[in-house]
């Protein structure tokens, strides 16, 4: 597949609305040589992207900022990759557009929330699929959970665990399998009754079973009980309430190609050099999220070893410690990337704003060969989840996203 027809940084800038009408304005900072541009390029209005993205994950950036780029620095059936997936936003909004995708993350917990998407079974085969489960049999639980549940929901998920951990050890697993595991997942905790548990912390950061007990008593509300079988498939119309015909055919073209990789995004052996033409990430930050200690209950659910993921995930504490990982993140980028393709690494400002980890991305992407173009800054209206990261302009009202601009020569 060809590549795009040649793209600069300053067409990048200009094809935002608001900067069409700001043309004329004096040429645009500079950080070591590299041209600035700061504006609002896509929406901050939420609920314009593709339901299929609402799917709960820390640290997550919205699906508008993928699709800016896919959609001016790619073609259909062009190759997009994430390093660092997390909840796939960048994949599922490749795939949406029509592209393949490559999705790489050390936690398997983005693979079970990804892949599923991109298969996007029928409600009907998702319907059958969970009246074919046995929910009621007695099943010991492992650890306590009865200060998240009310017994006949925790029976429930128990049952459900068992028969998906069945399911992939005898082989049998399907996408309505990996489907009904990625809701679940999704609904384990959260704030409203479309959730399994008792009222918590929003879903994308599990407390530990202590905490939820001071909550419970706070509340003055023990954990009422919730259907799984039919908060599953709620949330399952709700998110492909927006998928026909077309978009589901584009979704199971791209799952049919994609890559699915669990490891360090500086070792990606299995990504073919020279192959992918655009690449949008956004790597860990400063010590700023705990995977591990949020996630601990999906790992529970999912039999995976919550401590172990954490481990290999990068929570560097000081930039220099940061720069080193990612030094051989792009290294490895530059290796998969076709001449004239891109990578949009998007960072942000942390401890208050105080570091900017953009103008630390610039000699590193320089160090791999890439030539950096220039640097976006997204700036848009203040926005509840981004105040948790410690983002310091946050502070003012507003919500950025710095995106470092990388093209590998020709």
């Amino acid at each position: 597949m060809a590549a795009v027809a040649s793209v600069t940084a300053y067409d990048l800038a200009v094809t935002a609305p608001a900067a069409r009408r700001a043309r004329g304005t004096p040429p645009p900072r500079r950080i070591n040589g590299v041209p600035v541009y700061e504006q609002e390029f896509w929406t901050s209005k939420q609920r314009q992207a593709n339901p299929l993205h609402e799917i709960s994950y820390r640290g997550c950036f919205k699906p508008q900022l993928p699709g800016y780029f896919i959609d001016r620095l790619s073609k259909p059936g062009d190759v997009i990759y994430d390093p660092f997936s997390g909840r796939g936003t960048t994949a599922v909004e490749a795939a949406l557009m029509g592209r393949n995708v490559i999705a790489n993350d050390v936690n398997p917990l983005s693979a079970i929330l990804t892949r599923p998407r991109l298969e996007a079974p029928l409600i009907a085969t998702i319907d059958v699929r969970l009246r074919a489960i046995r929910m009621n049999a007695k099943v010991a639980n492992d650890i306590d959970l009865s200060m998240f549940y009310h017994p006949d929901t925790e029976r429930e998920l128990l049952n459900l665990r068992a028969w998906l951990a069945e399911r992939r050890a005898s082989g049998k697993e399907d996408a309505a399998d990996r489907w009904i595991r990625m809701v679940a997942t999704n609904r384990l905790t959260g704030h409203s009754p479309g959730f399994f548990s008792a009222y918590t912390l929003p879903p994308n950061q599990a407390v530990s079973p202590e905490s939820q007990i001071k909550i419970n008593e706070k509340t003055g509300k023990s954990p009422e009980y919730r259907d799984v079988r039919a908060l599953i498939l709620r949330k399952s119309m709700q998110l492909q309430s927006d998928i026909n015909a077309a978009a589901r055919w584009r979704l199971q073209q791209a799952a049919a190609r994609a890559q699915f990789l669990e490891g360090p995004a500086g070792e990606t052996p299995g990504i073919a050099d020279n192959s992918v033409q655009l690449t949008v990430t956004s790597p860990p930050f400063l010590n700023v999220v705990q995977y591990a200690k949020d996630n601990w209950l999906r790992c529970w659910f999912n039999s995976l070893d919550a401590g172990e993921i954490g481990a290999g995930i990068t929570m560097a504490s000081s930039v220099n410690e940061w720069a080193e990982v990612m030094q051989a993140v792009l290294q490895e980028l530059y290796r998969v990337t076709r001449p004239k393709g891109w990578v949009a690494f998007e960072v942000g400002e942390v401890q208050r704003g105080s570091i900017n980890l953009d103008e630390a991305v610039l000699p590193l992407g320089e160090a791999a060969g890439f030539r950096c173009e220039a640097i976006l800054i997204n700036t848009q209206k203040f926005t509840k989840t981004s105040n948790i990261w410690g983002i310091g302009n946050n502070a003012l009202g507003t919500n950025s996203n710095r995106i470092v601009m990388l093209q590998k020569p020709a």
